[in-house]
Formats: structure tokens, sequence, C-alpha cells
């Protein structure tokens, strides 16, 4: 499955077993941004193996798991990559792997048919980029998801070639020049079209427009509303630019396009804290949070780490080592966040890890936006 898709994951869903092979759901946090070695997710998919082994269908996944464990083994290119889902049932010809933008709560789930509610969520949170480069006589559109090419279209409309070598005196000249201006023009709106189409076709959520500043000021108020309302920071390649330079441009974009929407939820943050209402910072509180299953989204700063305690429960704390759930005694762990991260994750809370955020750092460097 190399590009993510609403139909791709219809047809993983759309697998069936039987009781006697049942198929094995793996997802595994990967993101550098936690998980700095390879020891740390290796350490992590190895406590998962043993605990699916020791399952009820333990003997029935051993092949699944082995094939699983090997793979992570080999090494992964993690250039891009914060998550995995692998998906086997070795005795029905079921290999799966999906390289993920995001990081992914780590579990192995065992049934009938692929666990696929994490995908279906993960789709849905990162629409498709539209990439629209312009000039006055060509019109590139491109469509990447999850950094693959899923769709593209050209345009073409030459302009008068001898128009500037005519004679410039008289109005010969002049009328020649309107007419050259109103193909581009003409050419502009063909291209906007070209945009929307491509838009009805795939619906990405954001566009970015590459084109010198003349172009882009005359092709802005063409496109349709639907796409004016989505557009992103312009993209920094011209209409000649090769497909690689196109993609590397565009995750430039997604980055710039991430930075943004993590400085508006921390501003987010800033303003429930100031106003005491559906926000909490600092490593006790936020955890205090995700025990009480409140949290609606975790903001945590890149390479943050700090360690505390885990319960059998589930239940979460920075200090230790009583339970405040249900007073048991909890278990020391070297980096609290990993599993808080696990945590909210879990609960279907949307997860930001913020880069060189200032503003989160002065408050605790993780923290909370609430639903109640």
């Amino acid at each position: 499955m190399p590009v993510l898709t609403e139909a791709a994951i219809k047809d993983l869903a759309g697998f069936k077993s039987d009781d006697d092979a049942p198929v094995v759901s793996c997802y595994l946090d990967v993101d550098g941004r936690r998980q700095v070695r390879a020891q740390d997710y290796e350490r992590r998919l190895a406590a998962l193996v043993r605990d699916a082994s020791a399952g009820p269908s333990g003997a029935l996944i051993a092949k699944d798991l082995e094939l699983i464990t090997a793979h992570v083994a080999r090494g992964l290119d993690r250039s891009g990559v914060r998550g995995l889902a692998l998906f086997s049932c070795a005795s029905k010809g079921l290999w799966e792997v999906v390289e993920l933008p995001v990081p992914v709560a780590s579990r192995i789930v065992v049934n009938q048919s692929p666990a696929v509610g994490s995908l279906e969520s993960i789709v849905q949170e990162l629409e498709p980029l539209g990439v629209l480069l312009v000039d006055r006589q060509r019109a590139r559109m491109f469509v990447f998801q999850f950094g693959e090419l899923v769709d593209r279209s050209e345009l073409f409309e030459a302009l008068p070639r001898d128009y500037d070598r005519r004679d410039d005196a008289g109005r010969g000249y002049e009328r020649e020049q309107q007419h050259t201006d109103e193909l581009a023009a003409q050419h502009l709106r063909h291209a906007a079209e070209v945009a929307f189409r491509l838009f009805q076709d795939n619906g990405f959520g954001r566009l970015t427009i590459g084109a010198t500043d003349e172009v882009y000021a005359a092709i802005e108020p063409l496109l349709h509303p639907y796409l004016r309302e989505r557009l992103s920071p312009r993209i920094g390649v011209g209409a000649g630019a090769s497909e690689a330079e196109v993609r590397a441009a565009a995750m430039l974009v997604e980055q710039e396009v991430e930075r943004q929407k993590e400085a508006a939820l921390v501003a987010k943050l800033r303003d429930a804290l100031g106003t005491g209402t559906k926000g909490v910072a600092g490593l006790a509180a936020t955890l205090n949070a995700l025990n009480e299953r409140r949290v609606a989204t975790l903001l945590v700063s890149e390479g943050y780490t700090e360690s505390g305690w885990r319960c059998a429960c589930g239940a979460l704390a920075a200090k230790g080592p009583t339970c405040p759930l249900d007073g048991q005694e909890m278990q020391h762990v070297d980096d609290i966040l990993h599993d808080a991260v696990d945590t909210a994750l879990g609960q279907g809370c949307h997860v930001e890890v913020c880069v060189g955020n200032a503003d989160l750092d002065v408050h605790g460097r993780v923290g909370a936006l609430l639903r109640y």
C-alpha cells in the first residue's frame, strides 16, 4: 500500500480470516523526536511481542510476530517516517507495511481482520497538499499525499513568439501586446480551472502556488473561493521545476504549515491557561488530565524527556510510588512522556510535538487542551 488513501484502507479492512488464522495488526511509534535510537522502538516492540505471544492466540501468530520483528530489526529509513503500521496473516498471505508521517500508539491487536481505525483517523487528519506552478504560458498542478504524488495535470498555452521582434513604433505593436496580455490572462484563468478540477477530484486540504509576484497577484483572485481559503505559504519553485524539486519544496511548505499549526495550538493553550478554562500545563497537571481522560490535544516540546511513574491500571504520575487512582504501587519509568503520548493516542487525542516553540517551553514543555 504505497499511498494511504480511503480506498486502500477499505481494501485492507475487507480482508477477513478465521479463528485458526488470526490477523496481527502492529502499530509502532518510531518517531525520532522521542525514539532517538533504534533500540528504543525495538525494545518497545519486543515487549509487545512478548505480551502477544503469551495471549490465547500466541501459538497461532508466532510466524506473524516473527515477520514483524524481523522487518523492524532490518533497520528503517526514518526520513519523514514517525509511525509504522504492519499487518500480517502469514497463513493467508497477508503482509502489509504502511509508513506513517505521524506518531501512533505502539500496540499489537489480534483479530479476524486488520485493525485499521488508526489509519482512518490519520487519513482524515492529514489532507493532501495541492501544488500549482504557473507562469504566463505553462501551468502544472500536483497533488501530494504523505510525500507521494497522487495526481497531476499540465497545461501549456504558447504566447505569440514574434511580437517582441516587431517594430515597437506605432499601434501595431500595442495591439499585439494587448493581444498577448489577453492570452496570458486567459491562460491564468485556465490554470485556476485546472487547480479547481483537481480539487474536486482529490479534495486536497491546502494549496500552495509557485509563481512570480506578478503572476501570483494575477492568479490569486481567479481561484475559486474554496481554493483561496486553502492557500498556504508560497512554494519556492517555478513552473519548470523537476518533480523531485517540486516534492522537496512541497515538504518545506508542509514544515512551515506545521510550525504555524503548532504555534496556533500553543497560543490557544496560552489563552486557555490565562482564563483558567480547558487548558493545563506542566507534567503533573497534564498527566492528571490524561488519567481523567479529559485531554483533547496533547502538546509536547520536541526532545522533552522526564522520568515518572506508571501503574498497571494505566495511570501515569510525575511522582510515585502510590497510584493516584487505585492506591497500588507504581512502576518507575525513565521517560514518562513516551507513555503519555501512547496513552493520549490510545484515547483518540491529537498529539502535537512542537519544534522550537519557546512559549510552550516556558509553560513546562508539556501541556494539554482539554475536552472539558
